[in-house]
């Protein structure tokens, strides 16, 4: 965990790699209760027999639902004290090179990109990587803005 004191701690870090999070092993109870609020329900997330035979060799996760786990990802890779609230502000750009195939585990790493003021705190721009254990490929990278707020 790096932690950062404020706001001003945590500019001197722009353009710098933060770390990385802990691994997290994706379930097939998370793909179900993924496609089940979301309505996608594609057989190659909920349909273990008929993926077998897919081109994944098993079910594997949404895009989505590897975008959905940022927050559990990188949760332990830092944090910035003195702010009185954090918000997700958007997304500049969000790719998912290779899948999540079920049973897999995936950690997050984090670059912080930029800063910038923005009304009433700061814009910041993480780049996030969602790594699968053992592939060359990552699952996700997302360009994420945070504001920040003291």
């Amino acid at each position: 965990m790096r932690a950062f004191t404020d706001i001003a701690d945590l500019e001197r870090a722009v353009g710098s790699h933060l770390g990385h999070g802990s691994w997290h092993q994706v379930t097939q109870e998370q793909i179900d209760a993924f496609a089940r609020a979301t309505g996608d329900e594609q057989w190659i997330h909920v349909d273990p027999e008929r993926a077998a035979t897919g081109p994944f060799g098993t079910t594997i996760a949404h895009g989505f639902l590897t975008l959905s786990l940022v927050p559990l990802l990188v949760k332990d890779v830092y944090r910035v004290d003195g702010l009185s609230m954090g918000v997700n502000y958007g997304a500049d750009r969000v790719r998912f090179p290779a899948p999540v195939p079920v049973g897999a585990r995936v950690r997050a790493g984090v670059e912080l990109v930029r800063l910038s003021p923005s009304g009433i705190g700061v814009q910041a721009l993480t780049r996030v990587t969602i790594e699968v254990e053992g592939s060359e490929r990552p699952a996700c990278v997302a360009d994420l803005l945070s504001l920040l707020v003291a």
